[in-house]
């Protein structure tokens, strides 16, 4: 009797019995099923290959020949080194000497195939230096202004969908309003055609805790109060004063400017300067030392008498004679 084998393409015959394993290494049927770790393939670091290494006056040719549309002769200066760009590629940098490319490098990349003993040119460029000079990075239009750009009549009109704003209420569909609703309107910072949306008073609160005004000025770390114990603050409405307000001491370096209930300033309105009482010195007796005076000598009184107090002095008056023996 002839046996007949089975045919090939026949999946139950040929499949290998075998449970399906998933992603995370568990059998599909609910056995658990040892999983055995994918090693990942090591990247080999490239080595410098000696033969395109050595293909210096190669490299400096292909150089020399792109600087020669340069309207300047002599524009590929020293050899600078060699980098490995891959398997049997390497990159050759030449100082650029042209005018107004100072930092500037030419760069050439040579390589060649397996087995071969010569290289060839594979590209060259013109490529700046860590410290090559360089134009700025291009900026769009719509970024380009920084605060403090805008000066006396310039206008600068808010994007529509600007995410800063929000519609307000200007009050104009209800004629029948009356002043005293109006400021009432006006109080609760309503009556405009846009406010502040939540994201407007979130970047404002935010720019201004991080600035000139903040907690971690140096200011306010040597300050003996904060703007929260002032009282020169100046609170704010709305939810925008829990974080600032407005300074109003025409002394502090903050005056009229918004400031963080945080920060402080040595203009605090409870800032006192501590009085100590200072005990006199006892004095200081010079035992040792001997002082020179210089002291002048005393001369008498000398007294004039003039010739008529002599005339009117009577016989009684002079002197007697002294008696003879």
């Amino acid at each position: 009797m002839r046996v007949v084998p089975p045919a090939l393409d026949d999946p139950a015959d040929t499949a290998v019995d075998d449970p399906a394993v998933d992603d995370a290494g568990a059998v599909v049927d609910g056995t658990d099923a040892p999983s055995r770790p994918v090693r990942a393939a090591r990247a080999r670091k490239p080595t410098v290959d000696a033969v395109c290494a050595a293909a210096v006056d190669l490299a400096r040719a292909a150089a020399e020949e792109m600087a020669a549309d340069a309207p300047e002769a002599g524009g590929v200066g020293e050899h600078l080194g060699v980098a490995p760009e891959g398997d049997r590629l390497v990159s050759h940098e030449f100082a650029c000497t042209l005018r107004g490319y100072a930092g500037w490098r030419w760069v050439v990349v040579v390589g060649r195939a397996p087995r071969q003993k010569q290289a060839t040119v594979v590209e060259s460029a013109l490529l700046p230096g860590p410290d090559a000079l360089q134009a700025p990075t291009w900026v769009p239009w719509s970024e380009r202004l920084r605060p403090g750009d805008l000066g006396v009549g310039d206008l600068l009109p808010p994007e529509p969908d600007d995410p800063r704003l929000a519609p307000g209420w200007t009050g104009g569909a209800s004629p029948d309003l009356t002043d005293d609703d109006a400021a009432e309107v006006w109080e609760l910072g309503l009556g405009r055609a846009r406010v502040l949306s939540l994201a407007g008073r979130g970047d404002a609160a935010e720019r201004w805790y991080a600035g000139d005004g903040g907690p971690l000025a140096p200011v306010a770390v040597a300050a003996p109060g904060q703007c929260s114990t002032c009282g020169f603050l100046a609170p704010l409405r709305g939810s925008l004063g829990q974080a600032v307000g407005v300074c109003a001491n025409e002394l502090s370096p903050r005056d009229g400017q918004v400031v963080a209930l945080d920060y402080g300033c040595g203009a605090h309105s409870e800032a006192a300067v501590p009085r100590e009482s200072v005990a006199p010195a006892p004095p200081v007796l010079d035992e040792l030392g001997i002082e020179v005076v210089a002291v002048g000598v005393a001369q008498p009184a000398v007294i004039e008498e003039s010739a008529a107090d002599d005339a009117e002095r009577t016989p009684s008056d002079a002197p007697a004679a002294p008696a003879e023996g």
